[in-house]
């Protein structure tokens, strides 16, 4: 008995440090579950409208394709033609803009481009808006101009001193030029971009033959898609954005988001909606819901193409991705109470453009796929048992990327790569659009996207584009200058969540999980892209 009573306090007390231990290990979960399954709920309402926005314009643009919805049909545009007593005063008088900064690689060429576009040479102006800061690229493109006036090309070079408002500033003080009172109308093209000579024939008669169009954007057409994975991918998302998003929005509303170039205004447009404004980085984009608010119209023509350049570097991508990502969030916070409160519009175009242009496209969109599948759901793979619904993981996903796949069907096997990168730049459009809704930070930051001109030069082989090879101008960087902290840190949490899966899970997530981890590695390291040539070497 003596033994007895000798025994048990040894053994309450082993008891009691193991009770211990076990609620350690629970009390961290009673915190951690909760704060999971809101995340994880969160996530799955988010997932669902960005799957129902996919779906509408998937069941609206077959719509559009079967019943033959195209421009033509809708508008009339019947060709201008020079009338025997009016003659050339028949072609309403257009300004050609083409603002431009430091662009040594593409001004010859989009200078050359607009002033040979087909139009009667006394009823356009190409109007060159140089903020450049390098005196050597400004006295290059005044030359160029000059070079084009002595042809009887109508061309002005315009330069200012600042560079206020970046390309909005540009544009807006262009347009104060006196000799720009007598145009009707202006074509805007970016210093990358080349139309074709039939480019003002084929986009004007929509605005001389319907009062009520305000803008007639063309598509882009990417010529060094083919240069590298990068290009490739982004010529994968961008043509789902023109050939669905931009078509659902002109078949439907007659609303889309101005692309900011290879597009021609109805000066009265541009007037009624208040001009060019600076107050985002999205002056395109906040020009044409201005207008839209004031009941104009706008028209997207996809068969018209205008040749441009992909951003082929990781840095120049990032930056642009940031403003895309950014200024649109920013721009939502400044006008949301105005497109509310606006009464010129329907309440349905009100809530297209308050809840899927902006809030499920431009913010939804970019949160739910970096959130979701880079931190909630290889968190939710570290919880022992926690039930992950295959609805919201495996089956919405898929039919989201499919929709987005079938739009650059020569690319259809690279879906794994354009998943994965995808899923990459999320995290810099999620800091970006967080960045423009809380107003913070770089949220006016304006960064020039680097363009390398020999792309530009690539000869047409088949239905591919060749891009001459720049292996001989790679330049050598250090590794210092190669790396991105935050994809490398990513990186480690995914591959540790992935190892974890591999001893202790049950659904298999880490085939996904080591599959993104090597992305966010392979671009945390700086190996995606081309390579600039360096000028010291």
């Amino acid at each position: 008995m003596e033994w007895v009573w000798r025994v048990m306090p040894a053994t309450i007390s082993g008891a009691e440090e193991q009770l211990m231990l076990v609620l350690g290990q629970v009390k961290p979960l009673l915190i951690v579950v909760p704060l999971l399954d809101i995340s994880m709920t969160i996530c799955l309402i988010m997932s669902v409208m960005l799957f129902v926005e996919r779906v509408y314009m998937a069941v609206v643009i077959s719509g559009v394709k079967m019943l033959g919805r195209k421009p033509h049909t809708r508008y009339k545009c019947d060709a201008l033609e020079e009338d025997l007593e009016q003659g050339n005063l028949a072609y309403p008088m257009v300004l050609v803009q083409i603002p431009m900064f430091n662009e040594r690689e593409v001004y010859q060429l989009s200078i050359g481009a607009a002033c040979g576009l087909s139009w009667p040479s006394d009823r356009f102006i190409v109007q060159v808006l140089d903020d450049s800061t390098d005196p050597a690229i400004k006295t290059m493109v005044e030359t160029e101009c000059q070079r084009w006036a002595s042809k009887g090309v109508n061309i002005k070079y315009e330069i200012r001193d600042n560079r206020n408002g970046y390309k909005a500033g540009a544009l807006k003080e262009g347009l104060k030029r006196s000799y720009v009172k007598e145009c009707d109308h202006v074509a805007i093209f970016d210093a990358d971009f080349q139309p074709e000579p039939d480019f003002l024939r084929r986009t004007i008669p929509f605005l001389v033959h319907n009062p009520q169009i305000g803008l007639v954007q063309a598509r882009w057409k990417f010529v060094n898609a083919n240069e590298c994975l990068m290009t490739r991918i982004q010529e994968m998302s961008l043509n789902y954005h023109f050939t669905v998003e931009q078509e659902v929005g002109s078949s439907t509303y007659a609303f889309f988001g101005f692309n900011g170039t290879a597009g021609v205004w109805r000066m009265a447009a541009i007037e009624e909606a208040g001009g060019w404004k600076d107050r985002t980085t999205v002056e395109d984009m906040d020009l044409a819901i201005r207008a839209s608010l004031k009941g104009w119209k706008f028209v997207y023509v996809g068969a018209l193409q205008v040749k441009n350049e992909l951003p082929s570097t990781f840095k120049a991508y990032r930056y642009q991705q940031h403003r895309w990502s950014c200024g649109p969030a920013n721009l939502f916070r400044k006008m949301l109470s105005e497109i509310i409160r606006n009464e010129k519009v329907t309440l349905w175009t009100k809530v297209h453009v308050i809840y899927s242009f902006f809030l499920v496209r431009k913010i939804i969109a970019h949160i739910v796929t970096f959130v979701f599948y880079c931190v909630v759901l290889p968190a939710a793979v570290l919880v022992p048992d926690y039930h992950i619904p295959k609805w919201g993981v495996v089956y919405i996903p898929t039919i989201i990327t499919v929709l987005n796949a079938i739009s650059t069907p020569r690319s259809i096997h690279l879906v794994v790569f354009w998943i994965v990168f995808e899923n990459v730049m999320a995290l810099h459009r999620t800091k970006g659009t967080l960045i423009g809704l809380m107003e913070v930070g770089r949220v006016n930051e304006w960064i020039v996207t680097e363009k390398l001109g020999d792309a530009l030069k690539a000869k047409p082989v088949g239905d591919t584009v060749k891009v001459k090879s720049t292996a001989t101008n790679q330049r050598r960087f250090k590794f210092i200058d190669r790396i991105n902290l935050l994809e490398l840190a990513f990186g480690c949490y995914l591959l540790f969540c992935g190892c974890y899966d591999v001893i202790y899970g049950k659904y298999h997530f880490f085939i996904y999980l080591f599959l993104q981890a090597i992305a966010f590695f392979i671009m945390g390291f700086g190996y995606v892209g081309t390579f600039v040539p360096s000028s010291s070497n």
